[in-house]
């Protein structure tokens, strides 16, 4: 079997930066960059959803077992 070496981040970081530089130019670059991370609010209220409708003693016997 191969071993793996993984790159370390530091140049990463570096190639993907000049990769981005390159590719997009500086100001759509930092505006990448810059992109705020959207919430996951809809996996948020699906859970919300689930816990109110959960019979928790059911739940809990079905988990650890009656």
């Amino acid at each position: 079997m191969k071993t793996v070496k993984y790159i370390d981040e530091e140049v990463i970081i570096k190639k993907a930066m000049e990769a981005l530089f390159r590719e997009l130019g500086p100001v759509e670059a930092i505006r990448f960059i810059s992109m705020p991370k959207k919430k996951r609010l809809e996996s948020i209220r699906r859970h919300r959803e689930w816990q109110k409708a959960l019979d928790k003693s059911k739940f809990f016997d079905e988990v650890f077992g009656a």
